[in-house]
């Protein structure tokens, strides 16, 4: 489940100000030194220092434009919980008693406390979840009468703040805590607050005091508080498969003697991973209602769902099936819309595109819109300098995007040409300067032949636009003297690409595009000679190919897993019909320049480290989503690829939100996931066949063992080695300890915590 939370986890805060993020954001920000020790200068009377506090917000989970006033409220963004403050020091322990023993008795409140932690001052905020039906105040005025504590009026306004405090001030959370609510529980909720004359969010003025109703939250017989949601086709039709798996009909649910068996065989073979407690209570309620509130019967699933519920077990083959013909059955999903791990046709592009998209691909015909849509990253990256986002491992990225287009012969490739040429055409007439520059350098050079007076190589020659031909000594030099800028070139044909191999066997081309995509990479040469280049660089580079598919497959076919395939964003062109009619592109003019002209000044204006909440979010949503699919279809393919291409989608949303003067827009959401689907599409497309063999084939060599260190590059990292132990049949497991005798031994020495060089023997 997804949990959100609305947040400004800065040091001294602009209190307007609140960005939606993961819970694991908040989570990392309560273990940072500086704010315990904020918190203990506090603690310690230092008053002044409690402005400085991050803040939380425990009403929403995000306001529009980021804005923390009640006129940006964003009624689908309630939480349904609310958080009381109790401010007088001689309550604070006995609250929290009170609570905790609340928390377990039968009645309204069981369940319902989501989390307690030690304020600034040491006094006590209370986190709980609201009961159907009631508002904000009237929660908290019944749950203060509950633990003993008098109510604070001034706790209830929607778009207050609580101020964060470190972890060691954490008393008590429940893994609820501001997890976003299943669509039939908002439902409910929405409809109870309605016949009250409420907003969905619970404000206005009620019609009258709250009525307990009778959908969600049930009252047993003996004063306790059951959660069951209504049932409906999808969670019919589970329960319905796991009765049929049992051989069960639906009169043992109703018959004396056999109630209480029938419900455990029903959850022993897969209900418990197929549907939520609350979905279980549901349908149960309709097979038997006048017993499924006994008590028997109640411990019965409380222990099932206790030992038994574990999302990240793998499903048996039934409840694969269960699950997938289940999608078909749930509201609001049609068949077409059941994701199969290899639908015949890439998905269908966002009818609303991003702004800077929409442009982009506005003199494309549709059927080369997709892979318009993508081809033209890499280049709009190329402005973006010394700008760096957070991926959601805390590991800090640049905007290496690299773009392969893969499609048949004679199926329009050049279409991504044109827009390239405009998103590029203001880094050229800055290269062509420097060029200039050093071509008058290189003439002054040559004619003063042997003479000892010649002038230094001109200082500032940053060249950004490299020929596709370059060989791997000239591209050092080029990125050497990029000073971080990004390198960028476009290749007619992908095996352009071999002239940066240089001349040893280890296809320097594929480490250049696996370093490129890594952060904190090094890569270079060393030479004797006075005019050789010897560098070492931090690899910045972008760039766009194309090819055709045949070609493409042969091209990758010996670096299926050696990682290069899962950095790299792939696009194709569906075929068109034998006999169709020839697509007809728009004219690029200056308008269409002019229009262009303000989102490419922001991307070069843009610096540091930029903050985008709503592409972490949905980071971390992709990455859930591609794990429930990898399981659900047991494709080990599959999820491999999946990291990177999250990471790629990602950055793709950075880069937009950046594009569009900082705001992040629904219609940028929609084209990152689909953009991220389409990736996924074509490896699998076109290599996923092909990597699974390679994985699988056993590749002992029949010769018997080989020197590893020899198999390896001059320079390699630890994947590289994990790479090479793989080719030779052995496992990854011993990589490290492999690694460690070799520098031990002297073959090796480290260079950073990732990359070595062997040791030149004397």
């Amino acid at each position: 489940m997804v949990s959100l939370i609305a947040m400004n986890g800065k040091c001294c805060p602009n209190k307007g100000t609140a960005f939606q993020q993961e819970l694991s954001v908040y989570d990392m920000l309560i273990k940072e030194n500086w704010l315990k020790e904020l918190v203990e200068r506090i603690r310690k009377g230092d008053d002044e220092a409690k402005k400085k506090l991050p803040f939380r917000c425990p009403h929403y989970t995000e306001f529009k434009d980021n804005k923390r006033q009640q006129k940006c409220i964003i009624p689908q963004a309630f939480t349904f919980q609310t958080c009381i403050d109790i401010d007088d020091a001689s309550q604070v322990e006995g609250a929290i008693k009170a609570a905790q023993e609340l928390n377990k008795q039968d009645g309204i409140w069981k369940g319902m406390l989501l989390h307690m932690d030690y304020s600034a001052r040491k006094k006590l905020h209370i986190d709980v979840r609201m009961p159907v039906g009631m508002t904000i105040e009237e929660t908290q005025k019944a749950y203060c009468k509950a633990i003993g504590v008098p109510f604070d009026e001034s706790c209830i306004t929607p778009e207050r703040f609580i101020y964060i405090t470190d972890l060691s001030s954490e008393i008590y959370r429940s893994e609820k805590w501001y997890q976003v609510l299943s669509e039939e529980e908002l439902k409910i909720r929405h409809e109870a607050f309605a016949k009250r004359g409420l907003s969905i969010d619970g404000r206005g003025k009620p019609k009258d005091g709250y009525q307990c109703n009778n959908v969600k939250m049930i009252q047993c017989n003996n004063g306790g508080n059951l959660q069951a949601s209504p049932a409906n086709d999808r969670t019919r039709y589970i329960f319905n498969a796991c009765m049929k798996e049992c051989e069960l009909e639906p009169k043992a649910f109703i018959e004396e003697g056999a109630r209480h068996e029938s419900v455990k065989s029903v959850l022993s073979v897969g209900a418990t991973q197929l549907l939520s407690k609350e979905e279980f209570l549901g349908v149960l309620s309709e097979m038997m209602p006048d017993n499924w509130q006994d008590k028997n019967i109640q411990d019965l699933v409380n222990d099932f769902y206790a030992k038994y519920h574990d999302p990240s077990q793998k499903m048996t083959q039934f409840q694969r099936k269960v699950f997938a013909q289940s999608r078909k059955k749930a509201d609001n999903v049609e068949e077409a819309e059941v994701e199969e791990i290899q639908p015949e046709l890439p998905p269908e592009m966002p009818k609303k595109l991003p702004k800077l998209i929409a442009l982009l691909v506005s003199k494309t015909p549709d059927v080369y819109k997709p892979a318009v849509a993508h081809a033209v990253f890499p280049a709009l990256a190329s402005h973006l300098y010394k700008v760096k986002f957070r991926y959601i491992d805390n590991v800090m990225h640049e905007a290496t995007l690299m773009n392969v287009l893969m499609a048949g012969t004679g199926a329009g490739k050049d279409c991504i040409s044109q827009p390239i040429n405009y998103i590029m055409a203001d880094i050229r007439r800055r290269d062509e300067e420097n060029l200039e520059r050093e071509r008058q350098w290189k003439q002054e050079v040559s004619s003063k032949g042997a003479n000892k007076d010649k002038r230094q190589r001109p200082e500032g020659l940053v060249i950004q636009e490299i020929d596709a031909d370059m060989t791997n000594p000239a591209f050092v030099l080029r990125m050497a003297e990029a000073d971080g800028h990004f390198l960028y070139t476009k290749m007619n044909e992908i095996d352009q690409f071999d002239a940066l191999k240089g001349s040893g066997k280890g296809g320097q081309q594929f480490q250049i595009m696996c370093l490129a995509f890594d952060p904190g990479n090094r890569y270079g040469q060393t030479r004797v000679g006075t005019q050789s280049v010897t560098e070492k660089v931090c690899i910045r580079f972008n760039w766009n190919a194309a090819t055709t598919i045949l070609k493409g497959q042969r091209y990758f076919r010996n670096v299926l897993t050696d990682g290069p395939i899962s950095r790299i964003n792939f696009c194709t062109i569906p075929e068109r019909e034998i006999g169709a009619e020839m697509p007809v592109y728009g004219t690029y003019d200056a308008a269409f320049e002019e229009e262009l002209r303000p989102y490419i000044e922001r991307l070069v204006k843009a610096t540091g480290e930029i903050e985008c909440p709503q592409a972490f979010a949905l980071a971390r949503k992709t990455m859930e989503e591609n794990a429930e699919f990898s399981r659900l279809s047991q494709s080990r393919v599959y999820e491999n690829l999946s990291f990177r291409a999250n990471v790629i989608a990602w950055l793709k949303g950075c880069l937009l939100y950046v594009a569009n003067d900082y705001k992040w827009e629904r219609s940028i959401e929609e084209f990152v996931r689909w953009s991220l689907k389409y990736d996924l599409w074509c490896k699998m497309q076109f290599f996923a066949e092909a990597i699974e063999k390679a994985d699988f084939v056993d590749v002992k060599s029949k010769r018997g063992p080989r020197n590893l260190l020899e198999l390896l590059p001059d320079e390699f990292t630890i994947q590289d080695a994990i790479n090479v132990r793989r080719q030779q049949g052995k496992d990854s497991k011993g990589t490290n300890l492999m690694i460690n005798q070799w520098v031990h031994r002297g073959y090796i020495m480290t260079i950073t915590n990732d990359s070595y060089q062997k040791v030149k023997k004397q």
